[in-house]
C-alpha cells in the first residue's frame, strides 16, 4: 500500500477499501462455521454478499483508474498494478465459491427441515424397496409411522407450550394493566385529597387572618381605654376628656363635697 500510495494517493486508497472488506469477508465466512442456525446463515451471507458487490464495485474502480494513469508509468508500474488487480480479483473469487457453498448448504438444510431426512434419497430409498421382503417392508413402514407419530407429537407439544406462554404472557399483560389502573386511581385521589387541602389550608389563612384583625381591634380598644384612664388620674379636671362609664369619679372631688356638708 505506501507503494501505492507513491504512484497514486486514489489508487492507494481504493486498495485500503478492498482490504477491509476482503478481511471482513474472511472473519464473516470464520463466523458462518459457527452458526448453527439457518435463518442468521442466511442473514450472514446476505451482509457478506453486499461486501463482495462492494469489493467488485471497488476493482472496476481500481482498474478504471490504472487505465487512466496507465500511460504516467513505466512498463514495471504497469505490470505490477495489472498483478495487484488479478490477485484482488482472484481473492475475490474464492469469497464468491464459498459463498455458493454455503448457500447450497442452507438450502439443502431447508429442504431436508421441510421435505424430511428421507426425500433427498428417494432413488437409494427404492433401490432398498426392492430387495425388501414384504414382512420387512411392513417393518420399515411401521417403523416411519412410528416416527411420524412422534413427530406429530412433538409438533403437539411445541404448539401447547407455545398456548401456554401466550395465556401466561396475556395474564401477565393483563394484571400489568389493573395495577396501572389502580396506580392512576391512586393519584388521581392523591390530586383530589391535594386540592381539598389546599383549600382548607386557604380558609385556614382567612379565618387567622381575621382573628389577627379582631384581636388587633380589641388591642387598640384596651390601649385607649388604659390611655385615658391614665390621662384622667393624672389631669382630673381636665373636662375635654369625658368620664368613662361606669368609672367613679376622681377622689378629689368626694372630699369637696364632704367640706361642703360639715358647713
Amino acid at each position: 500500500m505506501d507503494q501505492l500510495s507513491a504512484i497514486s494517493e486514489e489508487l492507494a486508497e481504493i486498495d485500503g477499501r478492498i482490504a477491509d472488506n476482503f478481511r471482513v469477508l474472511s472473519n464473516g465466512f470464520q463466523k458462518l462455521d459457527k452458526i448453527k442456525d439457518s435463518s442468521r446463515q442466511s442473514r450472514q451471507l446476505e451482509e457478506l454478499t453486499d461486501k463482495m458487490r462492494d469489493s467488485k464495485r471497488l476493482i472496476k474502480e481500481f482498474d478504471k483508474e490504472v487505465k487512466a494513469l496507465e500511460g504516467n508509468f513505466d512498463r514495471e508500474t504497469n505490470k505490477m498494478l495489472t498483478e495487484k488487480k488479478q490477485s484482488m480479483i482472484k481473492e475475490l473469487n474464492s469469497y464468491v465459491a464459498l459463498k455458493k457453498q454455503y448457500a447450497t448448504n442452507i438450502d439443502n438444510k431447508r429442504i431436508e427441515l421441510f421435505e424430511g431426512p428421507n426425500e433427498g434419497y428417494t432413488e437409494e430409498n427404492v433401490l432398498l424397496a426392492s430387495s425388501m421382503t414384504n414382512e420387512q417392508l411392513m417393518d420399515r413402514g411401521n417403523h416411519m409411522m412410528d416416527e411420524t407419530d412422534q413427530a406429530i407429537e412433538r409438533g403437539k407439544k411445541v404448539v401447547q407450550d407455545t398456548l401456554n406462554v401466550g395465556t401466561e404472557t396475556s395474564a401477565a399483560l393483563k394484571a400489568q394493566t389493573e395495577q396501572m389502573s389502580r396506580i392512576v386511581n391512586e393519584l388521581d385521589s392523591i390530586h383530589f385529597s391535594m386540592k381539598k387541602a389546599s383549600q382548607l389550608v386557604k380558609e385556614i389563612g382567612r379565618q387567622v387572618a381575621t382573628d389577627k384583625c379582631i384581636m388587633g381591634l380589641l388591642f387598640l380598644i384596651v390601649v385607649g381605654v388604659i390611655t385615658i384612664i391614665i390621662v384622667k388620674l393624672v389631669h382630673p379636671n381636665n373636662k375635654d376628656i369625658r368620664d368613662i362609664p361606669g368609672l367613679a369619679p376622681p377622689v378629689m372631688n368626694r372630699r369637696l363635697l364632704s367640706h361642703q356638708f360639715k358647713y
